[in-house]
């Protein structure tokens, strides 16, 4: 009886997290304390429940990707590595400045008599704690993910869940500007030409359609089926039923989120999705053995009817006039990324402290710059900054393990559901590695949520057993 119980619980947790991936980015993007705190609660709950009552799975999952798990603790304690108390001396020869006045205060702003005896590396303690627990949150979220999501048919809802979630974003940020109305239905935020869905920030919500689009058409990768040794009629009555199916729903909604990321008006947004996905597919069409004829058909529609039709009536124009006006002598971001190297150079190893970039940046911003920039622009720098390059190391390699195991996936595996998965994944991975070059798509916790989610079903896809191959040989 208890083992029915704890799949019964198990099921619960399984779709409490599709639940938790779904609300993510309605409010704001999660990108605000409150938001992030019930992302936290929620991503510890299910971690604790999934212990309690489903402990071999966590065990077993551990034990498989132990090499993930390695590099998660060794990220976390490098970030512990700047919280910690540290005797004064020691902090006196590894980072001088904190003995200085403006750091050694009370929290009321009074400065001490005399000098403490411990303190902390991180130039803003508060800010790099409120990094941590996200990052412990992410990691978390990593495994639960490899732990739950053990069979093809949790894959695929895993999918259509984050899908979901982008097209009701798509739908929600094109009616917000096409309706003409004044003030969004969450939390009342301006609404302009420009669509954001419920995020503030339009390269936000740019960056999580890219994300939700690797799902969508992973997803229909996925549900493609193979067409090898078929015959033309069969072939045609297969197409014909896919299109005719439910599956035309999703495709329609594919083409409802490229609308929405278009009328983002995102230059870089557009461009990763549009490379990263022909990329992708490419590199699809050369791996996949055998090569299917309604793979290609997919893409071909993609790229007359989504980016040739659909996308030209709703900006696609307006997007390229502003990559083609796109003047480095009008932008800043370019300036605040050359006046932040020598914080690189001053804390090359250690870093500066978690979250800690709009606290020490303003010490090195030129006058010619007017505006406050609490984000460095480009993630390579600011991860680089905050956790040093052995701490940026530690998450690169990270990422680096998930696209081989997702490319290992494209080579190897035959079945369309875990190649719909690497699909998704490495998709994801060029396109955030281009995005997050030029922006700070990673700050927003829901992109951060649902790009860590991809990466853990990149990883599976190369191990996941399936009950049934694809093709008989």
């Amino acid at each position: 009886m208890l083992s029915v119980n704890n799949r019964k619980t198990e099921k619960f947790l399984f779709g409490f997290l599709l639940f938790t991936l779904f609300w993510l980015p309605i409010p704001l993007g999660a990108n605000r304390p409150w938001a992030w705190a019930l992302m936290q609660v929620s991503v510890f709950a299910i971690s604790a429940l999934l212990v309690v009552f489903h402990f071999r799975s966590v065990t077993l999952a551990v034990r498989q990707y132990r090499y993930f798990l390695l590099l998660w603790f060794l990220f976390l304690a490098w970030q512990l590595l700047n919280l910690v108390p540290l005797p004064a001396s020691l902090i006196g020869t590894l980072r001088p400045e904190k003995l200085l006045p403006e750091f050694v205060s009370l929290p009321n702003g009074i400065s001490r008599i005399a000098s403490p005896k411990w303190l902390a590396l991180s130039f803003d303690v508060g800010q790099s704690q409120i990094v941590f627990m996200k990052s412990l949150c992410y990691c978390l979220l990593f495994f639960s993910v490899l732990a739950m999501v053990r069979s093809t048919s949790r894959l695929k809802l895993v999918l259509i869940a984050i899908s979901a979630s982008g097209i009701f974003q798509a739908i929600y940020g094109s009616l917000e500007v096409l309706s003409g109305m004044e003030y969004s239905l969450v939390f009342q935020q301006p609404v302009t030409h420009i669509a954001t869905g419920s995020f503030i920030y339009k390269n936000h919500f740019a960056n999580y359609l890219l994300l939700t689009l690797s799902a969508a058409l992973g997803y229909l990768i996925a549900s493609l089926g193979e067409d090898d040794g078929m015959s033309k009629r069969e072939r045609m009555r297969r197409w014909l039923k896919f299109w005719l199916g439910n599956k035309v729903l999703f495709r329609i909604g594919i083409i409802i989120m490229v609308i929405a990321l278009v009328m983002s008006r995102s230059r870089m947004g557009n461009t990763a999705f549009f490379v990263s996905m022909t990329v992708t597919a490419a590199l699809g069409l050369w791996y996949f053995k055998p090569r299917q004829k309604s793979y290609i058909a997919l893409f071909v529609s993609m790229l007359v009817i989504d980016i040739m039709i659909v996308s030209s009536v709703f900006g696609l124009n307006e997007v390229k006039q502003r990559l083609e006006q796109t003047d480095l002598a009008q932008e800043s971001r370019d300036e605040v990324i050359t006046d932040a190297l020598p914080l690189l150079a001053d804390h090359p190893l250690i870093g500066t402290g978690g979250g800690t970039f709009y606290t020490v940046y303003p010490q090195f911003q030129s006058d010619s710059i007017q505006h406050f920039y609490d984000h460095a622009h480009n993630e390579y720098l600011q991860f680089s900054i905050e956790f040093g390059l052995v701490g940026s190391l530690f998450m690169g390699i990270f990422v680096l393990l998930c696209g081989i195991n997702a490319f290992k996936a494209f080579k190897e595996r035959r079945h369309p559901l875990p190649r719909g998965a690497a699909f998704a994944c490495f998709m994801a991975i060029i396109g955030m590695a281009m995005h997050i070059s030029v922006d700070f798509p990673l700050q927003a916790p829901a992109n951060t949520a649902i790009f860590i989610t991809l990466l853990a079903l990149g990883v599976m896809s190369n191990r996941i057993r399936v009950r049934k191959p694809a093709i008989h040989s």
